[in-house]
C-alpha cells in the first residue's frame, strides 16, 4: 500500500545551484506525484539535480541507467534461474530450492517500490529506450504496483518514490509518455550562473582568474563545428587543472589555451579548437 503523500518540500542543497523556476517544479512534481521529465544538452545538471533532491530532503537516491536494449523487467526484478540450477544439481547451498522466492532479485523500481523508507528514483536517459520499454515503465509507476509472474506475486509499492526522469534530447518522446510527467528544459547556464556554480565549487579562487576562464569556456564554446560542447563538469575539472599549473597567470590565456584535453574528448574537436586557441587575444 503506498503511503500518503509527504509535504516536505525541496529548496535546494550545498552543492547545487537552483534557480527559482525549477524548484517550483520540482515541488509541484511531488505535490502532483508526477514523475519530473527533465531535459537538455549533457552537463547541464539534470543528473545532479536527482542527487541534490536526494541530498536535500535526506532521501536514499536509486539509479536506473537506462540502456538500448534494456528491457522493463530488468527494472523490475530478475529471476536468478542459473543460481537455482546450480544450487539443485550441487546441493551445497544454504537456500531451498524450492522457494523461488530467495531467487528472486529486485531492479532499481522494485527497490524504490519495496524500501521501506521514501527514495528518490532517477531513470536516467530514457531516451535511449524504446518506445514500448517508456510507455510500459510509466504504466508501472502509474499503477505504482507489478507482478512477478513467477512467484504469482504483486509488489506494491511502500512508498511512492520521487520519480526524475532524463532525456539528452537525441530522440523523440512518445506524446503519452510527454503526457504523463512534468517537463522542464534546463538549459545551458549563462555566465552569471556559471559565476554561482563556480562560487559554489571553489569559493576561496579570486574572482578575476574564475571571470577569464569563464569569458574563455564560452567563447570556445561557440566555435563553429564543434561536435561536443565542453559541459560545466570540463570547465570545473579545467579550473582545477589550471590552479595546479604554477606557472598559470590569467593574461596566459591571450597566448594560448592549456589542457584542452580536458575540455574536448573529440579529436575532431580537439583540432578545431586548437587552431582557435591562440586567437583569444
Amino acid at each position: 500500500m503506498v503511503h500518503n503523500k509527504s509535504h516536505t518540500s525541496f529548496a535546494g542543497a550545498s552543492k547545487y545551484v537552483l534557480d527559482d523556476e525549477l524548484s517550483k517544479i520540482v515541488n509541484i512534481s511531488m505535490a502532483l506525484e508526477m514523475p519530473l521529465l527533465l531535459k537538455g544538452e549533457p552537463g547541464t545538471g539534470k543528473t545532479m539535480l536527482a542527487h541534490a533532491i536526494a541530498d536535500g530532503l535526506k532521501m536514499p537516491l536509486l539509479i536506473l541507467n537506462v540502456k538500448s536494449s534494456m528491457k522493463l523487467l530488468e527494472a523490475l526484478y530478475q529471476y536468478d534461474t542459473l543460481t537455482r540450477l546450480n544450487d539443485s544439481r550441487f546441493r551445497d547451498s544454504q537456500r531451498d530450492v524450492s522457494d523461488i522466492e530467495s531467487y528472486i532479485k529486485m531492479g532499481k523500481i522494485g527497490q524504490a517500490f519495496t524500501a521501506d523508507t521514501k527514495t528518490v528514483l532517477l531513470i536516467d536517459e530514457i531516451d535511449k529506450a524504446d518506445t514500448d520499454f517508456q510507455d510500459d515503465m510509466l504504466d508501472v509507476l502509474d499503477q505504482m504496483q507489478f507482478d512477478i509472474i513467477e512467484i504469482d506475486k504483486t509488489i506494491r509499492a511502500k512508498h511512492r518514490p520521487v520519480i526524475i526522469i532524463t532525456s539528452n534530447a537525441k530522440k523523440d518522446l512518445s506524446d503519452p509518455f510527454l503526457g504523463r510527467c512534468n517537463f522542464h528544459h534546463i538549459a545551458f547556464p549563462t555566465q552569471d550562473m556559471m559565476r554561482d556554480i563556480l562560487a559554489v565549487h571553489f569559493p576561496d579562487q579570486d574572482k578575476e582568474i574564475l571571470n577569464v576562464c569563464i569569458e574563455a569556456f564560452y567563447r570556445l564554446r561557440d566555435i563553429r563545428g564543434i561536435e561536443k560542447k565542453p559541459a560545466t563538469r570540463e570547465l570545473i575539472n579545467w579550473i582545477r587543472a589550471l590552479k595546479t599549473d604554477p606557472d598559470f597567470k590569467p593574461k596566459s590565456l591571450e597566448r594560448g589555451i592549456p589542457f584542452l584535453g580536458i575540455l574536448f574528448k573529440k579529436s575532431g574537436d580537439m583540432s578545431i579548437a586548437s587552431q582557435f586557441s591562440n586567437r583569444f587575444k
